[in-house]
């Protein structure tokens, strides 16, 4: 059932990995973030969905630690590591420069080797960005947020621009990472079935606030084409004000 994330007893809060109160964020005078409260666990898989321009990169970039201009508590309990919708790969440097740049980490080519093995990339380690289609770009950018071992790993529409065939291929090796290293992930995407196969849990941002918390208790592996998941889409769309579509 629909509703606001209901309030966490003592001990739940203090194992958050994450712990948003109060949140304020405005533009020119405009609420983007309206006094927003959100928790997440540690290892959870969340994903985060609203209408355009209700505030969802703001409120990652927020908990990036990328914008320090707000009002409210929030803290993260640890590293955080972004993967964005476009992968901001260096031209310039090779695909394993691209990796540990800007991560202090020993033997940095070794470890860029073991993060791209990781996500099937090990033999573009030489290559230059250029080279690489859209879905290795995206793999590279995870290999670079991975190299960090986040505690919090934020995606931000990381697949909102790769083919169908391309975007699956991504949310099995997103779950394979997210098994093999459990950091908490909270990812933003506009479509509800991505939601549905990949979280725990789905957040509906309305208003400047987190309007709907809706579990996602489903097994996994996950089919688009699962009964039960059809009135989690449902009432997804409904939260999203579509209007939801017949089986």
């Amino acid at each position: 059932m629909a509703a606001p994330q209901p309030d966490l007893n003592t001990a739940q809060r203090a194992a958050a990995s994450v712990r948003v109160r109060g949140l304020e964020k405005t533009f020119d005078g405009d609420h983007v973030l309206r006094g927003l409260d959100l928790d997440l666990a540690p290892g959870e898989f969340t994903a985060l969905l609203g209408r355009s321009g209700s505030g969802k990169s703001t409120l990652l970039r927020v908990l990036a630690g990328l914008d320090g201009e707000h009002a409210g508590e929030v803290a993260t309990g640890g590293g955080v590591a972004v993967a964005f919708q476009e992968p901001r790969l260096l031209p310039w440097k090779k695909v394993w420069a691209n990796v540990v740049l800007g991560a202090a980490v020993p033997a940095p080519r070794e470890a860029a080797l073991a993060a791209l093995a990781e996500v099937g990339l090990a033999d573009r380690a030489d290559a230059w960005p250029l080279t690489l289609s859209g879905g290795q770009a995206q793999r590279a950018s995870l290999a670079r947020a991975l190299i960090r071992e986040p505690r919090l790993l934020l995606l931000d529409e990381p697949f909102g621009a790769l083919d169908a065939l391309t975007r699956a291929t991504m949310h099995h090796l997103v779950l394979d990472l997210w098994e093999r290293h459990r950091p908490t992930v909270l990812i933003v995407t506009h479509d509800v079935d991505e939601a549905l196969r990949l979280a725990d849990r789905a957040l509906v941002l309305t208003d400047g606030r987190i309007s709907h918390d809706i579990v996602v208790d489903l097994e996994r592996p996950r089919r688009r084409d699962d009964p039960r998941a059809a009135p989690l889409r449902a009432e997804l769309l409904t939260a999203l004000g579509a209007a939801p579509t017949t089986p």
